[in-house]
């Protein structure tokens, strides 16, 4: 009897492919930029934002969705920074795909908003494989992750445009070589930027600020 073979996860990811296209293209036509953050749990994404959304609130209107598992805790403490939030629960999916970044950016509501954040739930694998129709996506690896992530985790390195090496105040009690993160990171993708910094001192967030300024008035075609 004849049957038909479905590969399943690669239809799945072209469907989610297009649709990310799609929603791309209608925030660009919007002027609305839109920033995918991922990382590890406690690689220091909140803490990061928390310091990065009134630098940039100074010049963009600014809102964030925060993604996870069931929870609402990071959203709570976003919240704070007067930008506008909303908590995406994902009922026990370890990724946002386009559709439910679609689904969350209705409810947050892209009216007033130049920059949406996504704070994408915490893993290095799945949030890696699909694209949620980002302008651009960024990573945080924090020094007591090791160095060797890209080596373990080369998707997550190749699909990002910028890595925030989070936590540089901690080098000193780490066996973390700078110079090799970035050198395998580079190696999984020529265009990464990377910025060493530390959110809780606030080392080396001038530059990664800066970059982000950039690409949203990129977007913006300012």
């Amino acid at each position: 009897m004849a049957f038909q073979v479905i590969e399943i996860k690669k239809s799945v990811l072209d469907s989610n492919d297009r649709e990310a296209a799609v929603l791309r293209g209608q925030l660009k036509e919007k002027g609305v930029f839109l920033l995918n953050l991922m990382s590890s749990p406690g690689s220091g994404k909140t803490t990061t934002l928390m310091k990065t959304i009134p630098e940039l609130a100074k010049k963009w209107r600014v809102g964030v969705m925060e993604a996870d598992i069931d929870s609402d805790v990071d959203a709570h403490t976003i919240s704070a920074t007067g930008a506008r939030v909303i908590q995406l629960h994902t009922g026990g999916m370890c990724h946002l795909d386009a559709a439910m970044t679609r689904q969350g950016l209705d409810a947050l509501g892209t009216d007033g908003l130049d920059l949406v954040i996504l704070e994408n739930v915490g893993n290095l694998v799945c949030p890696a494989e699909f694209d949620t129709g980002a302008s651009k996506s960024v990573m945080i690896l924090s020094v007591p992750e090791g160095d060797d992530k890209p080596l373990k985790y080369p998707l997550m390195f190749s699909v990002c445009d910028a890595l925030l090496v989070n936590k540089i105040d901690a080098l000193p009690m780490f066996d973390f070589d700078m110079d090799a993160v970035r050198q395998r990171a580079l190696q999984r993708n020529p265009d990464i930027q990377v910025f060493p910094l530390s959110a809780k001192t606030g080392e080396g967030m001038d530059a990664w600020y800066q970059w982000l300024d950039n690409e949203i008035r990129a977007w913006k075609n300012l």
